[in-house]
């Protein structure tokens, strides 16, 4: 071979292996090939073409651009890259249709692609199922809750007390339980309300950041009434609720009852003889009430320790912040010597679970002493006509209440119940 061919076939060599294994290259210029072997130059340069599109075409294809047009149809070395983006095209559409809900597109041109395809729309489509039992079932739910709602309504209607639910932000009563009305309950509605409840206009306007809270107010013709108020949303409204209570007759029992020397001489409350009467007199008439059963810990660890002088003052702490977080009206007694009973109308033994878990946390904060000051309780509520229960009953078993209270103080604080 001549020098001339040598020169002819390293130029031609050197281009094919450019085209094969370099990222870019200069066109070969055929004119500077001897004549027998131009051809073959211009079918590198052809075949330079198809590899450039071929690395354009599936450099657009990795970075997802479906967008990117077909290589020509001549182009034989995209003929798979080209059913690869047919392929993606479809699946693309298949997705699109999966996210409307239809379930039934199936892939199987994809190898382990399709089966997971797959398993995901059926995944999609028992999910969709569930969520659409789900629904069902919150539905019938809702549509219970919705009949329970009326059945309580119509019960409350049958109420001594009054219910009345006012609009947050425009005052409007939109529920009274004296009477049936749809939507906003008109001025004229209610004159018995109105004539009883002389203080209407402070239940229309009460504003509270706390969560409930329970008041009293005086009637006309000496009446007394317990409000007990609190937040909610009502029919989608921002709403306070008022529950208001005729207490009438318990505060002239009080009133009678407190004439009597039924006091604690060290702590001013009432005695066990006042509460036994008292306790008699919600039994006989049959009134709801709660009974807060509280046992001071630790008193005859403190009286032996520091002496009874000290150990009368954990006692009088004691009832100086129960006195401050009860209302003057409810009946605060002493039973023996560290238990207490603190006696309220109405039935609200879960706000009052919750009030002595603060009073404890504020007995233990404010009281300074050379001791652990704690004391145990149990709530006990009675309830009213239902109640079958004597005074020595209720007793019995709010200590029952109590004693795993004070097991629980027992586990925390045992310095003070430890044996002398």
């Amino acid at each position: 071979m001549g020098t001339d061919a040598n020169k002819n076939c390293e130029l031609l060599f050197e281009y094919l292996r450019g085209i094969l294994y370099d990222s870019w290259i200069e066109q070969l210029e055929v004119g500077e090939l001897s004549e027998p072997y131009r051809d073959l130059g211009r079918g590198l340069q052809y075949m330079q073409n198809a590899v450039n599109e071929l690395v354009t075409y599936s450099a657009e294809l990795s970075k997802g651009n479906l967008s990117v047009e077909f290589p020509k149809e001549y182009n034989f070395l995209c003929e798979n890259l080209k059913n690869l983006h047919a392929n993606l095209n479809h699946l693309t559409w298949q997705a699109q249709q999966v996210t409307k809900g239809d379930y039934s597109q199936h892939v199987a041109f994809l190898g382990e692609f399709s089966d997971a395809f797959n398993e995901m729309t059926r995944q999609l489509k028992d999910r969709e199922e569930q969520l659409k039992e789900a629904a069902e079932k919150a539905e019938r739910r809702a549509e219970m809750i919705e009949g329970y709602n009326e059945l309580l309504v119509e019960m409350l209607s049958k109420r001594k007390e009054w219910l009345l639910v006012v609009d947050r932000d425009t005052s409007e009563i939109i529920y009274c339980n004296k009477k049936k009305q749809v939507g906003v309950i008109e001025d004229t509605f209610c004159q018995t309300c109105k004539r009883r409840l002389s203080f209407q206009s402070e239940l229309l306007n009460w504003r509270s950041h706390e969560q409930y809270q329970v008041w009293e107010m005086e009637g006309e013709a000496d009446t007394f009434y317990r409000v007990t108020s609190f937040q909610m949303e009502w029919k989608e409204r921002s709403s306070y609720v008022h529950v208001v209570v005729d207490i009438t007759d318990e505060k002239r029992n009080a009133r009678n009852m407190t004439s009597k020397a039924y006091h604690d001489p060290l702590t001013g409350t009432k005695n066990r003889l006042f509460f036994e009467e008292y306790m008699g007199i919600v039994l006989r008439d049959e009134l709801e009430a709660t009974l807060c059963y509280l046992q001071l810990d630790g008193l005859e660890y403190v009286n032996e320790t520091f002496g009874h002088d000290v150990g009368d003052e954990y006692i009088q702490k004691f009832v100086e912040i129960v006195k401050k977080n009860f209302r003057g009206g409810d009946t605060f007694t002493r039973i023996d010597g560290d238990e207490f009973c603190v006696i309220l109308s109405g039935n609200m033994a879960e706000l009052i679970n919750r009030k002595l878990a603060e009073i404890m946390r504020e007995f233990q904060e404010e009281v300074y002493a050379k001791y652990q000051c704690s004391f145990s309780y149990g709530v006990l509520e009675v309830k009213g006509k239902e109640n079958k229960m004597t005074v020595a009953d209720i007793l019995e078993m709010a200590d029952d209440v109590l004693y795993e209270c004070r097991n629980k103080n027992r586990v925390k604080y045992p310095a003070i119940f430890s044996e002398h």
